[in-house]
């Protein structure tokens, strides 16, 4: 009952110009939030008279949600908070840096940008106590730390990015009525995964749906897999040195997990149609052969968002779900989850911007948006229960159980890498199988770059 209760909530939201001017969409006091945060933060805080002025990639309903969030901000300090929203944010935040026209805060997609703007001098350190509070209270805390630690204009590493809004990808996704009518139990290690994967094969059935295409971006589902193969193939401080390109691409730890994606995707019936059909099938529609009877395929990996593009009417829980990529049990590297998600950055130091940062460290900040969509928190102190969903609260549930989170590796990447040669890449390997060869390419492009 209570999920269905909070998923009503973001419906009361009054649409206005800014966070100031909104009406609450949950009442203090309502059951299920930790409003003992959100009092002692207001008796704390005073910023009226001030104005905070914040930019981001939301729009649109997003763009309503983090305004939501804010007017609790603003009714607690008397803060007049202005956000606004913009599909072309990364070259909007360079421009007003270059004018001097920067916003209080600056809400980066990918910790790349944030990292440039830290090295031109752009943003304000958070210091050694924020870092610390992440670290006591985020799960995964030092990569959260790590992931928004930059050289600044002076060389020295500091924490700049707050991170805030997540997004999981280390998801499979699968049909409980065909897995309980075949017999086959959740995999809780990556080698249960394979067991599983040639269990179904000696059934006669398909264990995998995989799909490339993306248009022009064709090749971005494959270096999901690869990232993280990474990950429980190897450390995290190695997969960091591939993402910097210290560890080169074609180095034997980075050819092994091409190789690991290679046998889900290449294995002789393990992928829907093949290699030549996961190669072309477009990502929107690979999924597809999950909800046939029988299925064309039992599982399928893909992040967080994939149920978009699932059968009209399809029921988490019933006509799907899913389960966590596992990790190694052979390797012992812990949990480790693959996403991606968005961080917050002073760009013009101000009283009410270190108040916000100080603010994202209270439950309340992360369970007003917790309950409305979209929404998913490394915060330890949140009450899991104010989800608008069943299935955002596992997700987070996996968020929570991580012991690593590393981003998106092809976002961090030079661009001519993680969105060029690394998804042409990864096609040409799915087709023709040679992993060193693939490798060796891109580190090839990598090089002419310098």
């Amino acid at each position: 009952m209570k999920s269905r209760f909070y998923a009503g909530v973001a419906a009361l939201a009054l649409v206005a110009g800014g966070a100031q001017a909104q009406s609450l969409i949950i009442a203090p006091g309502t059951d299920g939030f930790n409003w003992e945060s959100f009092d002692a933060f207001a008796a704390a805080h005073d910023f009226a008279g001030q104005t905070l002025t914040i930019t981001g990639p939301w729009t649109g309903a997003d763009g309503q949600m983090v305004n939501n969030m804010l007017a609790y901000f603003a009714t607690a300090t008397g803060a007049d908070v202005r956000y606004s929203g913009s599909d072309s944010f990364e070259q909007d935040i360079v421009i007003a840096v270059q004018a001097n026209s920067a916003p209080n805060l600056a809400v980066f997609p990918q910790p790349g940008l944030a990292a440039d703007m830290a090295a031109r001098g752009a943003l304000s350190p958070l210091g050694a106590e924020t870092a610390e509070w992440m670290v006591e209270n985020y799960a995964a805390g030092q990569s959260w730390v790590d992931l928004g630690t930059y050289a600044g204009a002076d060389g020295a590493s500091e924490m700049f990015g707050f991170f805030y809004k997540v997004d999981v990808k280390s998801l499979v996704w699968y049909s409980p009525e065909q897995f309980e009518e075949a017999g086959y139990d959740i995999p809780e290690t990556l080698e249960e995964l394979i067991a599983l994967s040639e269990q179904i094969v000696a059934d006669g059935g398909t264990p995998w749906c995989i799909g490339l295409g993306s248009g022009a971006a064709t090749g971005w589902p494959a270096t999901d897999w690869v990232e993280d193969m990474m990950l429980r193939l190897h450390a995290p401080e190695v997969y960091d040195a591939w993402v910097s390109n210290e560890l080169a691409f074609n180095s034997p730890e980075v050819v092994e997990a091409i190789e690991l994606y290679g046998k889900f995707v290449r294995s002789e019936g393990w992928a829907q149609g093949g290699p030549e059909a996961s190669a072309t099938t477009d990502f929107r529609d690979s999924p597809a052969g999950l909800f046939q009877i029988p299925p064309a395929c039992y599982m399928h990996k893909q992040a967080s968002f994939i149920p978009t593009f699932f059968p009209e009417g399809s029921a988490y829980g019933e006509d799907y779900d899913f389960f966590y990529f596992p990790s190694s049990a052979e390797r012992d590297l812990g949990n480790p989850v693959l996403g991606a998600g968005t961080v917050f950055a002073i760009t013009s130091d101000s009283p009410a911007a270190r108040g916000l940062i100080e603010f994202f460290k209270t439950p309340i900040a992360h369970e007003v948006w917790m309950a409305q969509s979209g929404f998913l928190t490394p915060h330890t102190g949140v009450n899991l229960e104010v989800f608008s969903t069943d299935a955002l609260r596992a997700m987070n549930e996996i968020l929570l159980n991580a012991t690593t989170f590393r981003f998106d590796a092809s976002d961090l990447m030079p661009g001519e890498i993680g969105a060029g040669a690394f998804w042409t890449g990864m096609v040409d390997f799915t087709t023709q199988g040679d992993a060193q060869a693939a490798a060796d390419a891109i580190q090839a492009r990598w090089e002419a770059m310098r």
